[in-house]
């Protein structure tokens, strides 16, 4: 079995709640050791996440799945100076110690970089927050939804108009992207330790991550660039960077961005070959002068058809669409298999997403269900030097679980 190009790799997940975790998921599929440190009792609190009212119903633990696969669980009482005795022993040996506590925690519970750096010098301090490590709101708790998604003005920007309700974002829409670049940090790291033997103190968070996402609108807004008035889709200014709704009441969104190449095309699939000569639309600037008109066309073509049928007449075409896809497509979708972007649990049919990053000639590892809370506490311990009668001592101080 691939056992992955991170095999050897000992890395600390401390964390929850979404990113930061997520990060050490990705570290994982590569075939990195993660020990996943959770309070005893309830656990990591995302394992509650899908009980929350709104969330799907199922007899699996979906959230859980994704953010914990492939880990070992480590029930650890943090509060308890025998667990943090545990942990400075762990991270003495680990290579990547991962955490999404605000700063104040970190010091209550003896886990700052300046607390476990002096302990292993080859350790990657890997630090998540939702507003970054200084300032006034260092230490103010956040989600996605409000530090990423709503902050950065993605909330904002996505409305079709100045009087629509802001949009709300999907559970883990920003933490996901967000544990992309705080793996790729952790990574960069480790490339800096392979050159100096170093370890180092790498940071991210939720809002900066927000602003990068939101990126040539807010560059815009740096620059002083004037805004236009924000237009609904019946207004747009360009009929053909725009979605339609089919007969089926699918959608289907347009990007014609080539447009003197690909507007005669357009215009064949649709049956409209007479819109190539058509003075109202033959030309960039006559298409963009009647967007409005094109687009009330173009509404009563695209009802015409269902979603498969359009997909069928405008492939292999040269245009750029894309399918405005719902949840119900992804366990078919052939392009996703074909691509690994879903693979099967381990000894298992059922599917999960896979990490979206792929290295030629090293596979991944198989997906493994996730752990119990501290169901591999002592094994963990035993690898870390305790005896028999010191795991029990620690069981019963309710240091370990």
């Amino acid at each position: 079995m691939e056992k992955g190009i991170f095999e050897g790799l000992k890395v600390l997940d401390c964390a929850s709640f979404i990113a930061a975790p997520a990060a050490a998921t990705v570290l994982s599929d590569f075939g990195a050791d993660v020990i996943k440190i959770e309070p005893p009792g309830s656990g990591d609190p995302y394992r509650n996440l899908p009980n929350l009212p709104g969330y799907p119903a199922s007899q699996h633990n979906f959230a859980w799945l994704l953010e914990a696969r492939n880990k070992k669980s480590l029930a650890l009482d943090l509060s308890k100076p025998e667990g943090q005795a545990v942990l400075h022993r762990l991270a003495a040996e680990a290579d990547v110690f991962i955490t999404n506590f605000p700063p104040a925690v970190r010091e209550r519970l003896g886990l700052t970089h300046a607390q476990l750096a002096p302990l292993n010098e080859r350790l990657i301090y890997a630090s998540f927050t939702g507003y970054g490590e200084k300032g006034e709101e260092a230490n103010k708790p956040g989600f996605d939804s409000n530090a990423y998604w709503a902050r950065s003005g993605l909330m904002d920007l996505v409305r079709a108009d100045e009087n629509t309700t802001p949009a709300r974002s999907v559970a883990g829409m920003g933490d996901h992207p967000c544990a992309m670049a705080f793996y790729g940090a952790i990574v960069t790291a480790l490339y800096k330790r392979e050159r100096t033997g170093k370890g180092s103190h790498v940071s991210s968070n939720l809002m900066a991550n927000g602003v990068w996402a939101a990126s040539v609108l807010a560059q815009a807004k740096l620059c002083g660039a004037k805004f236009g008035e924000r237009r609904p889709r019946e207004h747009a200014l360009n009929a053909v960077t725009n979605h339609y709704k089919c007969k089926d009441g699918r959608w289907i969104i347009l990007s014609l961005l080539n447009e003197e190449r690909q507007w005669p095309a357009l215009a064949r699939c649709i049956g409209r070959e007479d819109f190539i000569t058509d003075e109202r639309f033959a030309t960039k600037p006559g298409r963009h002068a009647r967007s409005l008109e094109l687009i009330k066309i173009l509404d009563e073509i695209f009802a015409t058809r269902t979603l498969a049928e359009w997909r069928q007449i405008l492939d292999g075409n040269g245009l750029v669409f894309g399918v405005v896809g719902i949840l119900d497509d992804i366990p078919n979708d052939r392009q996703m298999l074909d691509n690994e972007v879903l693979v099967p649990f381990e000894n298992d049919t059922m599917l999960t997403i896979s990490s979206p990053i792929w290295v030629d000639g090293s596979r991944k590892v198989q997906p493994r269900k996730p752990p119990g809370i501290g169901e591999h506490s002592d094994e963990i311990l035993r690898k870390a030097g305790y005896d028999e009668a010191a795991i029990r001592q620690l069981r019963a101080s309710g240091a370990v679980a």
